[in-house]
């Protein structure tokens, strides 16, 4: 039991990033499917990105990263942070997309799906290193 409490510990923010970004990332690909079947596929994947970046937001500040602050300039500089590198990602994210559907022809829900495994891996990087830094 100790070994699966030392696990936990040390791979808290792993564990929990996945999972989270999991609920994430199906909100993505959920919103994006949804849209894309009435409006362009570029359109689309802004609007997903909105909702995803919501609920990412909310989770990793809260129970990915636990990060709480006691001031509002704290907590303002922290979501400028966030929105501002994903809106780095959305850049990768959307170049992707076109590349895959509108340059390869690929399926725009294959393509979504695979861009972000991509996505993931960067505002994970982003999220750890950038925003939700350890206050230690």
């Amino acid at each position: 039991m100790d070994n699966l409490k030392s696990l936990w510990y040390k791979y808290h923010d792993i564990i929990t990033y996945v999972f989270f970004g999991g609920i994430t990332t199906l909100v993505n690909i959920v919103v994006f499917d949804l849209c894309n079947y009435v409006m362009n596929y570029q359109i689309a994947n802004i609007i997903a990105w909105f909702a995803s970046v919501i609920v990412a937001y909310v989770t990793n500040k809260l129970w990915v990263f636990n990060s709480h602050y006691d001031n509002w300039n704290a907590v303002f500089k922290e979501l400028f942070l966030f929105f501002g590198l994903r809106i780095a990602s959305l850049v990768l994210d959307q170049a992707i997309m076109t590349v895959g559907i509108s340059l390869l022809g690929w399926d725009a829900l294959l393509v979504k799906i695979l861009d972000q495994v991509v996505v993931i891996a960067s505002n994970y990087i982003f999220s750890k290193y950038f925003i939700f830094k350890s206050k230690k």
